[in-house]
């Protein structure tokens, strides 16, 4: 029966991945309002082997996860695995890397985050037309995936080369919209957000939901599920409310706060009882030790075949974690909450 609904999508010219909307506070799949469980897995592009991809996006989906976030611009430890070169041409093998990676994971019923970031580099659009360009050339080549959405620009609020202002956000989702209309975007951000950029970001730039990059300190699990119920309060004194993502969180071997396995618990508890629309188990290479020069383990940060998949780079903390993780289904969302709540 399967090889026979996959032969029927194959002729129809579509691929066999759900259908990623919003209904009110939540994203839906194929209808079914869901909560996005997540895994940071930013140097996807680096992976050669299907077969390790594969082994990777089948844990991940065995743990229960139903979302993973990759990078098109992506340049460490000294490889460029940008999807896209500046004047928007798509550099082979990676962007061929990106669609297989959205194929295969909508095959699980998975979703798909592509990220974009703005860097003063060769590899990474600098300015507003080459950031256009990018967008352009992945919002074409991504049409046949319904189970993607776009971060036009990460952290776009930080003031360094990664700036990238409201009207430019606007102008970005616009252009991904005029090329494919149902199209889910954002922009990242950088920190909580306060209520007057919240506003700018739903109305001003036009976002399909927020993603705030929430602060990395040992109180921040303890606070998520108030944060989110500001979100919501400001957004509804603004007279329109769309989902709140945890789309980067805390993680290991980043500063001197590296959490717990209690406190990833603690952190995605509060965002999926609060009415959070996802959450992010966030992971990356190690950061600011000095006895740690070349950052491993890597984690998402570098998965070439030298590195190894993601699975075989997490530590005994992280493995806790994810062995927690699978005892509950995280996909459901809880009952919606009432006006007065939010």
């Amino acid at each position: 029966m399967l090889t026979m609904m996959l032969l029927a999508v194959a002729i129809a010219g579509t691929d066999p991945s759900p259908v990623l909307e919003i209904s009110g506070t939540h994203f839906t799949l194929d209808g079914e309002p869901t909560f996005l469980l997540g895994a940071s897995y930013y140097g996807a592009l680096g992976i050669e082997d299907r077969d390790t991809l594969r082994a990777d996006l089948d844990d991940l989906k065995a743990h229960g996860f139903n979302w993973i976030r990759v990078w098109a611009t992506w340049n460490a430890f000294d490889d460029n695995l940008c999807a896209v070169a500046p004047d928007g041409t798509p550099r082979e093998p990676y962007m061929g890397r990106l669609k297989r990676l959205c194929r295969m994971a909508g095959r699980r019923g998975m979703v798909v985050d592509v990220t974009v970031t703005r860097q003063k580099t060769d590899e990474f659009p600098s300015n507003m037309s080459e950031h256009r360009a990018v967008i352009k050339t992945l919002a074409d080549h991504l049409k046949p995936f319904r189970n993607v959405y776009i971060d036009v620009g990460n952290e776009r609020n930080v003031g360094d080369a990664r700036h990238v202002p409201m009207n430019e956000v606007a102008e970005l989702i616009a252009l991904v919209k005029r090329l494919d209309p149902s199209r889910l975007c954002t922009a990242s951000q950088g920190g909580d957000i306060g209520e007057e950029e919240t506003v700018a970001y739903i109305y001003a730039g036009k976002v399909d939901f927020i993603c705030p990059h929430r602060p990395r300190d040992r109180n921040s699990p303890g606070h998520t599920a108030a944060t989110t119920k500001e979100y919501f309060q400001q957004m509804t004194r603004a007279s329109r409310v769309v989902p709140v993502h945890y789309q980067e969180p805390f993680r290991r071997g980043y500063g001197r706060y590296s959490p717990s396995a209690d406190d990833f618990m603690t952190d995605l508890e509060a965002a999926h009882s609060s009415g959070a629309a996802g959450w992010c188990f966030h992971n990356g290479s190690v950061r600011g030790q000095p006895d740690n020069e070349d950052g491993r383990p890597r984690r998402s940060f570098d998965m070439r075949p030298e590195e190894g998949r993601l699975f075989d780079q997490l530590d005994d903390v992280e493995r806790d974690f994810m062995s927690r993780v699978k005892q509950k289904n995280w996909g459901a969302v809880p009952s919606e909450r009432s006006e007065t709540e939010l």
